[in-house]
């Protein structure tokens, strides 16, 4: 145990002391962020803050858990996961800065290796782990065996929508990193208490304290915004460890808020392309309650409560589950 808290805090003291030097170093080089015409009015004024703040999220990570761990086979795999998604991010921010607009790498380079990512934890889980390829409900007990192929699906899925789903949550100072650390409290939990994969634990610890030490610098007013390299590999790596601990559908509930995030955008798309109404005033959701006049402070700190309520009753049934 102590390893592990000696892992989360060397992550943060390490995101702190880089902070500063990388910020400087962004400026100078001009990368900043470029925001989209079509988004509210008050992050035009954001227009030029730094970005790709993921790198430093992940370079803060790698030393305490390659020093600190065992580097057993399931923790590798969410490490390589988590790091590969962050390299689709890096691309996708580089482009975005390059060539001075909001849109950068296309959606389909994305999901094509989203879906390399997802064959190689799938082939890890199986063939290293040893993973069954059954899907295990957690609310009320009982598994459904799905054989290779489905598995793989289930997979890729997992990766996929969760690293989509905490890149759209990231649109206010503050929301993703302080999201992604609860979350990730929470996967850390499970894999000490409950599983006892002590490695996995101190990734889990690794990336809850490279969260809080970016938030020390994300937090509103925003010196440095995570990028698509943050978003991405901090997603790609909650999905990696609900693989790994066997929580896919909990993941629904445990990651509710990036869930209800990319629900209001689906709700919005298909109502709009529908019907050619919106239901929110913009999506996703958290920007509707910026259009209601919210100051980002308080959507953030209210996302964050749903964020712990979510991830305590994800965690509770994980508990219930394995007690029986």
């Amino acid at each position: 145990m102590g390893e592990i808290l000696i892992a989360g805090m060397a992550s943060m003291l390490i995101c702190i002391f880089l902070g500063p030097k990388f910020i400087e170093y962004l400026r100078v080089r001009e990368f900043g962020q470029h925001i989209r015409e079509d988004g509210p009015q008050e992050h035009h004024a954001k227009a030029g803050t730094p970005t790709m703040g993921g790198l430093i999220i992940f370079a803060s990570i790698c030393v305490p858990f390659l020093v600190l761990s065992d580097r057993d086979a399931s923790a590798l795999a969410v490490f390589f996961v988590a790091l590969g998604c962050a390299a689709l991010g890096f691309a996708d921010d580089y482009i975005k800065i390059i060539k001075r607009r909001s849109l950068g790498l296309s959606g389909r380079y994305k999901l094509l290796g989203q879906l390399v990512l997802s064959l190689f934890l799938w082939w890890v889980a199986r063939h290293s782990v040893g993973l069954e390829p059954r899907l295990y409900i957690r609310i009320g007990g009982g598994s459904i065996y799905l054989g290779p192929v489905l598995y793989f699906v289930l997979v890729f899925l997992v990766i996929a929508g969760t690293s989509n789903g905490v890149n759209l949550t990231d649109g206010l100072d503050g929301l993703a990193a302080g999201s992604c650390a609860i979350v990730l409290l929470t996967y850390t939990a499970i894999a000490f208490v409950a599983n006892g994969q002590r490695d996995l634990a101190l990734l889990g610890c690794c990336l809850v304290g490279a969260c809080i030490g970016f938030l020390w610098f994300n937090a509103f007013p925003a010196s440095i915004f995570m990028g698509d390299t943050g978003s991405l590999g901090l997603g790609g790596a909650i999905g990696a460890m609900a693989v790994m601990t066997q929580t896919e559908v909990l993941l629904i509930i445990i990651g509710g808020i990036f869930v209800i995030e990319a629900l209001s955008v689906l709700l919005q798309v298909f109502s709009f392309r529908t019907f050619r109404r919106r239901i929110f005033l913009m999506a996703p959701l958290h920007h509707h309650f910026e259009m209601m006049a919210w100051s980002e402070t308080k959507i953030m700190l209210r996302f964050w409560i749903i964020a712990a309520v979510c991830s305590g009753i994800g965690f509770t049934l994980y508990q219930h589950s394995i007690g029986h």
